[in-house]
């Protein structure tokens, strides 16, 4: 069912399954690293018929099986509508448009209570096969009030066999009230030798400069790869943004061109304090007097970062954060 070859996953989903007191597990970590991988590792080790308690999958029986086809009738991942089609592929979930009466509806980022409601009534049945019944949900966070609210009752008092494993890069933002009630389990960046084999054995060029433009995260730097950004590239960035280039960031959507952007104005500030970068090479950085400028672009972004999703131009958005960013950038080297 998932294609997760992530090797450093295997130290955390021994000691989750070996340390887990409880039937609701909050895998939690930055983004990028495996949250959900990690998750769908535990629910298949949770339904495995052959492995003994508290191992991994053995990936041989009928159970593992099915859920390797993606039809074990005891399991059920709950996921946004607006995950996007390659991710639901690589999950062995088909990707469908919601029809409305207006035509296409956009997907939702949001979990919604309907679909709580249908994991209720699913949660309420009896197992299949009689081991037990497992939920993923990803991302955790992703659950707005109304559908968290009604999970509560549920997730702190499960019928049955009923296990749950959420999976959050914000674990910050989850209601209290749904932490209170989950076992958390810390998954933390992979060590960077793991991460570097592995992004060389999916053919990623540059691999330590993307690794370290995504803060030591690997699947995300498989990611930009994957879409098209080189590690020259995101090198040159800084120094054509500061001629003003929009090109620069032409061929990033919007919210990218802002994570992007904030990243810069991150290594600046540090610079300006004689720190080193953290996602740029040093020889790509200038070297600003002042910080004032860069914390005040800070927080121009952050206001930008709101509206990413839904900009009413996108071509004349980036040029114009390419010119507040030029003008930043000028202001703190004088």
């Amino acid at each position: 069912m998932l294609n997760a070859d992530l090797p450093w996953l295997q130290a955390p989903l021994a000691d989750a399954l070996a340390r887990a007191r409880s039937h609701a597990l909050l895998v939690q970590g930055p983004a990028g690293v495996g949250q959900l991988e990690l998750a769908v590792k535990l629910a298949q080790s949770w339904l495995c018929e052959a492995a003994a308690p508290a191992q991994p999958a053995c990936n041989h029986c009928p159970s593992c099986k099915l859920f390797a086809s993606g039809t074990h009738p005891d399991f059920q991942l709950l996921l946004p509508e607006a995950l996007d089609a390659s991710a639901r592929e690589s999950l062995g979930l088909p990707f469908e448009e919601i029809e409305t009466k207006a035509g296409k509806a956009k997907p939702s980022r949001e979990i919604k209570v309907e679909a709580v409601r249908n994991l209720l009534a699913f949660a309420q049945a009896t197992s299949a096969r009689g081991k037990a019944k497992v939920v993923v949900i990803f991302p955790a966070e992703a659950l707005n009030g109304v559908a968290a609210n009604s999970l509560l009752k549920t997730l702190e008092e499960p019928s049955g066999l009923l296990r749950f494993a959420l999976a959050s890069h914000d674990s910050a933002s989850l209601l209290p009230t749904i932490r209170s009630r989950c076992q958390p389990v810390p998954l933390p960046l992979p060590p960077r030798d793991a991460a570097l084999a592995w992004l060389a054995s999916k053919g990623v060029d540059g691999a330590e400069g993307l690794l370290d433009a995504t803060g030591g995260r690997p699947q995300q730097a498989l990611e930009w790869s994957q879409a098209g950004l080189t590690d020259a590239a995101w090198q040159a960035m800084p120094k054509r943004v500061a001629r003003g280039e929009v090109q620069a960031l032409s061929d990033l959507a919007p919210p990218r061109a802002i994570d992007a952007l904030q990243r810069l104005c991150h290594d600046l500030v540090r610079r300006s304090h004689g720190q080193p970068g953290q996602f740029f090479a040093p020889a790509s950085l200038s070297s600003p007097k002042r910080a004032a400028p860069l914390l005040a672009w800070d927080a121009e972004l952050r206001r930008a970062a709101r509206h990413a999703d839904h900009p009413l131009n996108a071509s004349l958005w980036i040029e114009a954060l390419v010119a507040q960013a030029r003008a930043a950038m000028s202001a703190a080297v004088r």
